[in-house]
């Protein structure tokens, strides 16, 4: 029994014509979109080139006991401890910056640098991965939990 003598009540289901053209349409719209906002920077969201107003270079080394030696980069002295089970922020940016550098190589020798800027951002920058974290886009307590580490251990 061939194709050509089935029930004609069972036929290959045919899907509209319409629908399909309809979803390349869109499907060639978004992506057109997509590389016009990219290239352009319509629709992106730009900070305002603003001064640095404070700047610190810092290490961060894990130690045996659980707790985050943060060193100051420029005199080698320890500049504060961040003690096992507390700000778990500064853990979690940390550890993901870690993964980066992990994953291309780099050790904890480079510093990273804390920054304050004009506007009252905070950022920290590892300028070996050339990645940069808005510290106060995670909110003013996060942000703060950072913005003690510009002094901390200073006299």
């Amino acid at each position: 029994m061939t194709a050509h003598h089935l029930h004609p009540a069972i036929r290959k289901p045919v899907f509209p014509k319409g629908a399909l053209i309809g979803a390349a349409l869109l499907v060639a719209f978004t992506v057109t979109t997509a590389a016009v906002s990219r290239i352009s920077g319509l629709g992106t969201v730009q900070m305002p080139e603003t001064a640095a107003v404070e700047t610190r270079s810092l290490r961060f080394e894990d130690m045996r006991n659980g707790s985050i030696q943060v060193t100051d980069a420029r005199t080698g002295k320890v500049a504060a401890s961040v003690e096992p089970g507390t700000n778990g922020f500064i853990r979690g940016t940390l550890r993901g910056l870690a993964r980066e550098r992990k994953r291309r190589g780099i050790g904890i020798e480079p510093p990273f640098m804390l920054t304050r800027w004009a506007d009252g951002r905070i950022s920290l920058e590892d300028p070996e991965t050339g990645r940069v974290i808005e510290l106060d886009a995670f909110g003013p307590t996060n942000g703060e939990a950072f913005a003690q580490l510009l002094t901390a251990g200073r006299n």
